[in-house]
């Protein structure tokens, strides 16, 4: 029996010990991903603030991009990512954070992937991110 597209993302974050440290999990609503990242006290990085670290932001950005491609072509191998750019447009507070990516173009060996990310209201996001991803072959 093959697992559902949703198991497949689940699969793939449980793989990933860093996405398993912040807790990140996805959300399926018909063909929207919507990835969260629950706030905890570990993610803060500046406690005058106090903020979410953007090392955490920006690895959280990398993952959502990386599901939503485990999402859209379920049993290929985790693709490698070749570049990434991310944009902090404002701090992240202490509360949960929401991204949602869009598969720009997927070629035969490279993915180009826009995700944005947000908190309260998706019209302010926190932060962007364009990343390019190495596709490789079936499992």
């Amino acid at each position: 029996m093959s697992e559902s597209p949703f198991e497949s993302v689940e699969a793939f974050l449980q793989r990933v010990p860093y996405a398993r440290f912040l807790g990140v999990r996805v959300e399926l609503a018909g063909d929207e991903m919507t990835a969260v990242l629950p706030f905890s006290q570990h993610l803060i990085g500046n406690p005058m603030l106090p903020a979410i670290h953007g090392g955490v932001i920006g690895a959280f950005l990398e993952l959502t991009a990386l599901s939503q491609m485990a999402l859209a072509q379920p049993g290929r191998r985790i693709p490698k990512t070749i570049d990434i750019t991310i944009e902090y447009l404002r701090s992240a507070g202490p509360r949960d954070t929401y991204a949602r990516a869009i598969l720009r173009k997927v070629g035969r060996r490279v993915a180009n992937v826009q995700v944005e990310a947000w908190q309260d209201s998706r019209s302010k996001p926190v932060a962007g991110m364009t990343g390019h991803f190495l596709l490789r072959n079936e499992v």
